[in-house]
């Protein structure tokens, strides 16, 4: 029998589908996609009036929220993506707060695509990221183990054990954090 159609069989694919099908055109496809959103990234890097008010506010709820009972990170994680959606009480402890940006220092640093906030005081001078901003959303990165609200004596003399009573910072050698009686 004689075939009229032979090699007609074949589909013929459109030069678009080939190159979406194709090593290199998926390939360029990704880039181009990673380019779109670095370009909305450096568009939507939060400034430093919109970073510092929402890490006060991110920090005034970690303060306010350390009365309950921590056990692990992921408590601390929690907290800190419900403080993307939540704000602070309006009546802050002014005492506490006092203490607070006595010796503790923010710093906003501005990145190419985001930026960072470190908080800075004497008990970790190399600064401590609290804060990411990115899209135009800041993600808090708080600690309450990281802020330091007092300082005293930390030995009685060199050979000495560290004295609990009259230090409070962080950190697993030293103490817990004061009750705040909130």
């Amino acid at each position: 029998m004689q075939q009229t159609d032979r090699g007609s069989y074949r589909t013929q694919e459109s030069l678009g589908r080939q190159f979406r099908h194709s090593c290199l055109g998926q390939l360029i496809i990704l880039a181009g996609i990673v380019c779109a959103l670095l370009f909305i990234a450096y568009l939507t890097v939060p400034n430093e009036e919109t970073m510092m008010t929402e890490m006060d506010d991110n920090i005034r709820q970690c303060i306010e929220a350390n009365d309950s009972i921590k056990t692990d990170w992921i408590d601390d994680a929690v907290n800190n993506v419900g403080y993307i959606f939540t704000h602070a009480s309006d009546e802050p402890n002014k005492e506490i707060l006092d203490n607070f940006n006595e010796y503790n220092k923010l710093e906003y640093y501005h990145h190419t695509f985001y930026a960072t906030t470190l908080l800075r005081n004497n008990f970790k001078a190399e600064g401590i990221r609290v804060g990411v901003g990115i899209f135009g959303v800041v993600i808090p990165t708080v600690n309450f183990n990281d802020f330091l609200f007092r300082i005293g004596p930390m030995h009685k003399g060199y050979d000495q054990k560290p004295i609990k009573s009259s230090i409070i910072i962080s950190g697993d050698n030293w103490s817990n954090n004061p009750e705040l009686g909130l």
